[in-house]
């Protein structure tokens, strides 16, 4: 007798569970379905106004460069950028190398590659500028756009986009 009422009890218990399983499973798909649409929507937005603002000026610019057609120029010294302060009391820096990709075909190639070298040191002073705009988490977060940043700076220097390319070689942050 004593087995059956334990059968019971436990086929009871076992009813409930699933039940009550049933029950959070329907109330948690349906915040689920509400927060993935949310976050779908916010990506959406996101990824428009990236478009807008970065679009139009990669369709114009964007033109493929063979490799064969493509020279590499290094910013030979590594430098050391004081970042903007993050308000946590300590200083921060960004030890970077800095590499340019040219274009060989470009019109403006014969012009303005040798006055690559001549202007370095502006260069360099570009490139701090612009890195030095950033806190330690900005920087780390958003190294393509500070890339973007330098090449549009050193473009707006030579007032030719000969230079089609601004990466680092290596950068690390302290």
């Amino acid at each position: 007798m004593k087995k059956n009422l334990m059968s019971v009890i436990i086929l009871a218990v076992l009813v409930v569970n699933v039940v009550l399983t049933g029950i959070i499973m329907f109330s948690t798909v349906s915040a689920n379905r509400k927060t993935i649409a949310l976050v779908d929507d916010i990506a959406a937005i996101l990824n428009l106004e990236l478009e807008s603002s970065a679009g139009s000026e990669e369709a114009e610019a964007e033109e493929v460069v063979l490799p064969e057609n493509s020279e590499v120029y290094d910013i030979a010294d590594s430098m050391t950028v004081a970042l903007k302060a993050d308000g946590d009391g300590k200083d921060h820096y960004a030890m970077c190398s800095v590499s340019f990709s040219i274009n060989k075909e470009h019109p403006d190639y014969k012009t303005y590659q040798p006055m690559i070298a001549a202007k370095e040191s502006k260069i360099k002073s570009e490139i701090i500028e612009v890195v030095g705009q950033y806190t330690k988490e900005e920087a780390q977060a958003n190294v393509h756009g500070i890339e973007a940043a330098i090449l549009s700076k050193v473009q707006a220097m030579f007032d030719s986009d000969f230079v089609y390319e601004a990466y680092f070689r290596d950068i690390k942050f302290q």
